[in-house]
């Protein structure tokens, strides 16, 4: 009896070491697949937070801070923006001397004492000295009526208030301000308005404007303001803002603001010259401490070649 006794105990200990090693199994089993399923869920989770940081930085214009072999994609806006302003500009100014709908002296008169700094000049009137001054006048209007001043809104004096405003915010925190600016410029106005745009041309260009009203080509309005948003809505400008230049007439021909686009021979003799005018306006980038990156140099004329043009 004691043989067969012992023989069940070692029995039902085997049985009951089975059941608990079944049990243990299955318990490993269930555990190791709800932690397979945790390890899906948390997965999910990084690939959704992962997209939303990428749509944060997206509407916050970090994601396009790389591009094109080391340029930011502003930087290439900006050069693609300006040639087409660039060119309006050209043809307007081309066109109203060679199919001026009054004298040409007139449009020389009317530029002349648009422009801020004319008085230091010292021009005869020839057509393409008139050309070109109407371009000095167009590329100020340009600098201070639609880059310089954000045009948010179709009111003149909103704008100016909201410039002010993102001044106070940039010399505070830069970083804050470009968030504020991108974000405000998103919801812009979509375009210049006749009346806005009739008003910052007879701000800065009286004379020009009442003797050409009927002239000038909204093209180049349209144009300058969306140059404009682009650059203060723009992806990848950080915690700098862009602002423009134009060299003053009589100005000193610095090389790192200005680009020459005619040869200056007062330059190749090595004797001192000076602006003549100002074709298209630089850009500088404004960054913390104010310190001021030039990204585009002014596209300038020198005054020996001015006075040598017929």
């Amino acid at each position: 009896m004691a043989p067969s006794k012992a023989s069940s105990i070692r029995s039902y200990i085997s049985v009951e070491e089975t059941e608990q090693y079944q049990y243990v199994l299955q318990n490993f089993r269930i555990a190791h697949e709800k932690v397979e399923e945790q390890r899906a869920q948390l997965e999910e989770q990084e690939q959704q937070v992962a997209q939303l940081r990428a749509r944060i930085e997206l509407l916050e214009g970090h994601s396009a801070l790389q591009n094109r072999g080391g340029n930011s994609v502003d930087d290439f806006s900006i050069k693609n923006g300006a040639s087409q302003l660039d060119k309006l500009i050209n043809r307007f100014a081309s066109e109203t001397i060679r199919l001026s709908p009054v004298p040409i002296h007139l449009v020389y008169e009317a530029a002349f004492n648009d422009i801020v700094s004319a008085s230091e000049a010292r021009f005869t009137g020839t057509p393409m000295q008139i050309q070109c001054l109407v371009r000095h006048a167009l590329a100020e209007t340009i600098s201070e009526g639609f880059i310089n001043c954000l045009i948010v809104t179709n009111s003149k004096e909103a704008n100016i208030q909201l410039t002010r405003i993102h001044e106070h915010i940039f010399a505070r925190n830069p970083t804050v301000a470009a968030v504020w600016r991108r974000q405000t410029f998103s919801a812009a106005v979509e375009t210049c308005t006749p009346d806005m745009a009739h008003s910052i041309l007879t701000e800065h260009i009286p004379e020009l404007t009442h003797l050409l009203h009927d002239v000038l080509p909204p093209t180049i309005t349209e144009s300058a303001y969306h140059f404009s948003r682009m650059l203060h809505g723009a992806a990848g400008s950080g915690d700098a803002f862009y602002r423009a230049f134009v060299p003053e007439i009589g100005g000193a021909l610095y090389p790192q603001q200005i680009e020459l686009v005619k040869r200056c021979l007062k330059n190749e003799r090595g004797e001192m010259d000076c602006v003549g005018c100002t074709m298209f306006p630089g850009l500088v980038k404004v960054a913390l401490d104010n310190d001021h990156t030039v990204v585009r140099r002014a596209q300038v004329i020198c005054q020996c070649a001015m006075i040598l043009t017929v």
